[in-house]
């Protein structure tokens, strides 16, 4: 293992939900991704867009019914997301919903992370496709395979 701490790729998602209350499935779900190991959440906020278009933070540790499950997340607080982070995703909200902001860091790639270094591998690229798109093209695809 090199000396230095080994890390897996950071990630982010926004996801948005209408209405102004989540219902914490997806919160559960993201739990269960921490307590497998899977992931780790460095940082959870929760933004707000009223129907005028005003953004609002949800105060997690509150555990008001807006945070739905994401409130059990309130301590996921690394300080790597701030304030003008969530003003800056609230561009993409459409009025009228709640979306969350997760950082989290893929630690099921840390063994494979610290076996690329330790091999002499560099990483020059990286990247990442959101689901939605990869739902579509396989549709798609999944759809042009019928025709034919």
């Amino acid at each position: 293992m090199p000396e230095a701490e080994v890390h897996g790729p950071i990630d982010y998602i926004l996801i948005e939900f209408t209405g102004n209350r989540l219902t914490g499935r997806a919160a559960e779900e993201l739990v269960n991704l921490v307590e497998r190991g899977i992931v780790q959440v460095y940082d959870v906020m929760v933004v707000g867009k009223d129907a005028n278009g005003s953004v609002y933070w949800v105060d997690l540790a509150e555990g008001t019914g807006q945070a739905g499950g994401f409130a059990d997340l309130a301590g996921a607080r690394s300080g790597i997301l701030a304030e003008d982070d969530l003003l800056e995703v609230a561009d993409a909200m459409q009025p009228g919903t709640l979306a969350a902001l997760i950082l989290y860091e893929n630690t099921w790639a840390i063994p494979f992370v610290a076996a690329a270094l330790e091999s002499g591998g560099t990483l020059i690229g990286g990247g990442r496709i959101p689901a939605q798109d990869v739902m579509e093209v396989l549709d798609a695809l999944e759809s042009l395979e019928a025709t034919t």
